[in-house]
């Protein structure tokens, strides 16, 4: 019939950093804290994947590394070691969306894996809109794929992530 040929492209991990301003700036090569600090002194940087509901914010060690893959948020100074209320990860998680979004090409033509989608809340249920079924929650830079997590404190919101699936 005729010649056909393939090519993969090859999709480089990169460390994603989300600015107190809302840009991302994106690390394909290796990157220590301290190195990030040193342009943006009043903030410290902190791992989505640690970031939890009622949970205090630690930051990164200033001499690890930016690591690929994953999702990291320059908070500021006043924050540092503060409990995260839910409206404050509901509010870092649009951020991220709308600065991952942007980086994407702006129409939302790629499904990003790790990407962090928008929460609302609804009565004692947190409710994810997501552009893609990639299994990402909020707030996380991935996740554990199936969908939910519990929160840890007593009493408090059950967190249920409401996914569907785009056909491209």
């Amino acid at each position: 019939m005729g010649i056909c040929s393939s090519t993969n492209s090859t999709h480089v991990a990169t460390a994603k950093l989300i600015l107190q301003d809302g840009k991302l700036q994106e690390f394909s090569y290796p990157v220590r804290v301290s190195y990030v600090l040193q342009k943006n002194p009043a903030c410290f940087i902190c791992n989505s994947d640690e970031m939890d509901f009622d949970d205090v914010v630690s930051a990164v060690n200033d001499e690890e590394e930016l690591q690929p893959g994953q999702l990291y948020f320059a908070l500021p100074l006043g924050r540092l070691n503060q409990r995260l209320q839910p409206e404050e990860m509901a509010a870092l998680a649009v951020k991220a969306s709308s600065a991952l979004m942007k980086s994407g090409g702006g129409g939302g033509e790629k499904c990003r894996r790790n990407s962090v989608s928008p929460i609302a809340f609804s009565g004692d249920t947190i409710k994810s809109s997501s552009r893609c079924g990639n299994g990402g929650s909020a707030g996380s830079g991935g996740g554990n794929g199936n969908g939910s997590r519990r929160v840890r404190r007593n009493g408090g919101r059950k967190f249920t992530a409401m996914l569907s699936a785009i056909p491209e």
